[in-house]
């Protein structure tokens, strides 16, 4: 017997809801988790993990930082600029709650 048209079940994209749209690339995804399990990291540390060029990581970054989701501290080491990053409270509330969601469409 052919199934009727009110039986079938649609995906409910309504699980999208909840995603951060800043964390939806993976660059900035990859960021924020590697920042999470760490205190901080250097621009040097980042760029080598993610693979990305200074202008991409620097971009992604800005944006982070402009949305309060990473702080930075320059610093000088050996005269040279010294760039740190860190996860903030609003970053790592943000970066669970996009889990979450994620974790949701998982199962």
């Amino acid at each position: 017997m052919p199934r009727q048209a009110n039986d079938r079940r649609e995906p409910s994209w309504s699980g999208f809801d909840g995603f951060d749209k800043l964390l939806e690339h993976r660059t900035r995804l990859g960021i924020c988790v590697l920042l999470s399990r760490n205190d901080k990291l250097n621009f040097s540390r980042l760029k080598e993990l993610l693979e990305e060029t200074d202008g991409s990581l620097g971009a992604h970054l800005r944006k982070l930082e402009d949305e309060k989701y990473v702080a930075v501290d320059k610093k000088f080491q050996n005269r040279k600029p010294v760039s740190w990053y860190a996860l903030t409270k609003a970053g790592r509330k943000a970066l669970e709650a996009h889990l979450e969601v994620l974790a949701r469409l998982i199962e």
